[in-house]
């Protein structure tokens, strides 16, 4: 999946009168370099599941992993529309992003082994995994299936400077 470029709209409503709208290359950047993100899941009887979890940006996407029998994983089953959010807890400093996709499981052992080398490369040793039977496995933690969200609409919150920058995906 190669880096689509959106169609970038600023949001005056929610945006200080000398805001711009940000570059989808800074949000990538910052996709790419958080350690933390915040997944959004649907329950089947269309409660929300919201649970952090560790991720990489690659290829268009962002990845994440999760068991086969955790809840977002059971969510994911009956519905793969999902929210992914990252950003700080500071009011007036930063940059939150939000992406909204459809989480698509990864199963192709060459690509899952590339995106273990980028789990490792941003996390350490402590998040290796082998690959076997279209899945992440670690000798300690088990199994653990993996997803690829690309965006389908993202927004950018800048704070400290307010602004509300949206981006759009054909």
């Amino acid at each position: 999946m190669p880096d689509k470029e959106p169609r970038t709209e600023l949001d005056e409503r929610y945006s200080d009168e000398r805001a711009t709208a940000v570059p989808w290359s800074q949000a990538v950047t910052r996709l790419a370099e958080a350690e933390l993100y915040w997944l959004t899941t649907v329950r089947p009887d269309a409660r929300p599941h919201v649970t952090p979890l560790i991720g990489v940006w690659t290829d268009g996407a962002l990845h994440f992993c999760t068991g086969p029998e955790e809840r977002k994983a059971k969510n994911l089953r009956a519905n793969p529309h999902v929210i992914l959010t990252t950003g700080c807890n500071a009011l007036h400093e930063g940059f939150d992003l939000v992406v909204e996709g459809e989480a698509a499981r990864v199963t192709d052992s060459g690509r899952l082994r590339e995106l273990a080398a980028a789990w490792e490369a941003k996390y350490g040793a402590e998040w290796h995994f082998d690959v076997s039977d279209g899945a992440f496995v670690n000798p300690d933690a088990g199994e653990a299936l993996v997803f690829a969200v690309p965006p389908r609409t993202a927004f950018g919150f800048g704070k400290g400077g307010y602004s509300q920058t949206r981006w759009l995906f054909s």
